[in-house]
């Protein structure tokens, strides 16, 4: 068997040679901080010759305002000597013969044999890292600083790209009641669909541009967790019959302490997700003691299709839809969760998932516990009263629109359904309307309002008529319009674009008997 030799041993003598050829800078400094070897390469960096800097105090390879500073560092080195990177979190600068600056890179290394001990020091030049980082941090900033103005923008001008969708919605909405022949009504039809696609897709952006762009105002207070999850279950049971699914609620009346009306969002969010991915089954609303201390959990939960483990780190992501393929529409658009998050993160909530393909998922939301005092009571003077069925023949509207598009739009709508329209564009023509013709059932009203908010609107002419009023808000800012809003049992808010058949739910809901004194004492 033919034995290997061995490599022969690195010969010290070469040592020298690599040294010289290293590609960067080296020099060596004794424990007095002075220079003892120096190779090419500091020549070609600094300027120096070699025979000019070996001797000299290795300062002199400073900035003059850091040459004293440096002597510290120094002696603390050689009193803790290991091998690591100088300046660790800071930047570096050093000094060429000419006088010039430019930001380096340094290396320690202890060396010797414990009678002598020196320090060697490898250098770089850093000033084109150092570039290509500046340039990529203004790049970064410069994309952020582009993207709040989108949101920014974006969150401005909502109530403006509302309005062509809210006209649009109603248009069609009358032409479903006027159009008769078949192909036109199908046309009519498919156009809705349009119509309510772009809706649903333009809210979610602006809600996702307006959290961004941070001009969401968290309003902390307690509330009644236990009555704001029967308020849901209320609006989605019509959604979850359609479907054939029972949506059960488990909660008694705890407090919570948060912004309200954000937590419902994120909450109406979750159940509508619940609801649209589940088939048959139930949809279940629970609120119990938290698991940390001082904390409430608020579970929905669902036996719906389900996520696989492989796809819960995605599903707070924009666009992504389990089971779907990016940017299609089938199931919505995949913001929904987004939105979720990014209202968690504002409120500094915990939130956790559960899901297992084929069973079912639940969300859990971890909100602070509200104060212990006695919940409040319901509002339970205005639900004394409810108005009597009743047709909408003769019935008298006031509409008040200052887009005159939207406005005309929504009067032809009103209309052609039978109700008596009056139709102003400011809070002072609605009054001078309502002192010529007293007799109105109902108000609808924008929130943003030339001059004037909606809010001042329905409380002026509740005011002049009667506090009992019904009154219709539509807005496309429902946070502030609801902060804003006393709550009663005669008043709805309805989000832009309004979905014409939505609305007149809602009149069908609010609008008065014949007699305003006419109601029913329960």
């Amino acid at each position: 068997m033919a034995l290997h030799p061995h490599p022969p041993l690195f010969d010290a003598a070469l040592l020298p040679g690599v040294l010289a050829s290293a590609p960067d800078a080296i020099v060596v400094v004794d424990t007095a901080g002075h220079v003892r070897y120096a190779n090419h390469q500091l020549t070609a960096l600094f300027g120096y010759a070699t025979e000019e800097v070996v001797g000299q105090p290795i300062e002199i390879l400073l900035p003059e305002r850091l040459q004293q500073l440096h002597v510290g560092h120094r002696q603390d080195f050689h009193r803790s000597l290991r091998v690591r990177p100088m300046g660790v979190g800071q930047e570096l600068f050093a000094r060429r013969s000419d006088g010039s600056e430019f930001p380096v890179e340094i290396s320690l290394s202890p060396i010797g044999d414990g009678k002598q001990r020196f320090v060697a020091a490898v250098i770089r030049d850093a000033t084109e890292r150092r570039a290509a980082e500046h340039e990529l941090r203004q790049a970064r900033a410069e994309a952020d600083r582009a993207n709040q103005a989108k949101s920014r923008f974006l969150a401005t001008a909502s109530h403006d790209l509302r309005q062509p969708l809210q006209a649009l919605a109603l248009l069609n909405g009358t032409l479903l009641r006027t159009v008769k022949d078949a192909d036109a009504l199908d046309a009519v039809e498919q156009q809705g669909l349009a119509i309510t696609a772009m809706s649903r897709l333009l809210n979610t952006l602006l809600d996702i541009s307006k959290l961004e762009a941070g001009s969401v105002q968290v309003e902390v207070t307690d509330f009644d967790l236990g009555a704001l999850l029967e308020q849901l279950r209320d609006d989605f049971l019509v959604l979850a019959a359609d479907k054939g699914l029972r949506l059960e609620l488990d909660c008694p009346h705890v407090r919570a302490r948060s912004d309200r009306t954000l937590v419902t969002q994120l909450l109406r969010n979750l159940v509508a997700n619940a609801i649209k991915y589940t088939d048959r089954g139930s949809v279940c609303l629970r609120c119990r003691p938290g698991t940390a201390a001082g904390k409430v959990d608020v579970d929905i939960g669902d036996t719906g299709i389900g996520i696989g483990s492989e796809n819960l780190g995605n599903i707070f992501d924009e666009f992504y839809q389990v089971g779907a393929a990016a940017h299609t529409s089938r199931q919505g658009y995949g913001l929904g969760l987004s939105i979720v998050q990014r209202i968690v993160r504002l409120l500094g909530l915990g939130i956790a998932v559960k899901s297992e393909p084929g069973v079912g998922s639940t969300f859990t939301i971890e909100l602070p516990a509200g104060t212990s005092a006695a919940v409040e009571a319901r509002d339970t003077a205005s639900e004394r009263r409810s108005p009597q069925p009743h047709g909408p023949n003769g019935r008298s509207i006031l509409l008040v629109e200052d887009d005159p598009a939207v406005r005309k739009a929504t009067r032809i709508f009103l209309k052609s359904e039978g109700y008596r329209v009056m139709a102003a564009e400011s809070l002072d023509e609605a009054l001078r309307l309502s002192e010529q013709d007293p007799d109105i059932d109902l108000v609808i009203t924008d929130y943003h309002l030339a001059g004037a908010r909606g809010t001042a609107v329905i409380a002026a002419l509740r005011a002049r008529i009667g506090g009992h009023l019904a009154s219709i808000l539509m807005t496309g800012d429902t946070s502030s319009a609801i902060r804003e809003l006393p709550r009663d049992n005669q008043l709805r808010i309805i989000s832009k674009p309004v979905d014409a058949e939505e609305l007149l739910d809602l009149i069908r809901i609010l609008m008065p008997p014949a007699s305003r004194d006419n109601y029913v004492e329960t």
